[in-house]
């Protein structure tokens, strides 16, 4: 397991309020937010910060990504275009779970749209707490990632 406490952070301007809440959380638990914006909630487009935060996860600059838009769907596939980025939309603790100790989930969306405050915290708390168990389940991340080969 890495030591490397830095988790990106970034939305698209629906939801710059509930990342300041995730990024307040998880300072608050030890961790080290590099809150990558927007700053302001003026539009902007979400494939952009999928992307700038999904590079800094993918170059080993920050060990995690949290990212959020209104669904987390849309930022969530940009984010996955990066290589080595395996990032999962979460509404529910099981599922945000499973994707750390099944897939090796190094990214987590939110969909600001679909889930509250309290919700959204308790998902990221069983992100960042599960991980990853190995064995047949890394042979499985390795065919997730071979085609970026």
């Amino acid at each position: 397991m890495s030591d490397n406490k830095r988790i990106a952070l970034s939305s698209d301007h629906a939801a710059l309020d509930l990342r300041q809440v995730i990024v307040d959380h998880i300072t608050a638990l030890g961790w080290e937010a590099v809150d990558i914006g927007p700053k302001t909630t003026e539009s902007t487009h979400y494939p952009k910060h999928g992307k700038a935060a999904a590079e800094l996860v993918a170059s080993g600059d920050c060990r995690f990504g949290i990212i959020l838009c209104g669904t987390g769907q849309g930022i969530m596939m940009a984010a996955n275009k990066v290589a080595g980025i395996r990032c999962g939309v979460c509404t529910d603790t099981f599922s945000a779970r499973m994707i750390r100790q099944h897939n090796d989930a190094n990214m987590l969306s939110i969909g600001v749209r679909v889930v509250g405050e309290g919700l959204a915290l308790d998902i990221v708390d069983a992100f960042l707490t599960a991980d990853f168990e190995g064995g047949r389940h890394a042979r499985r991340v390795d065919m997730i990632e071979a085609p970026e080969a």
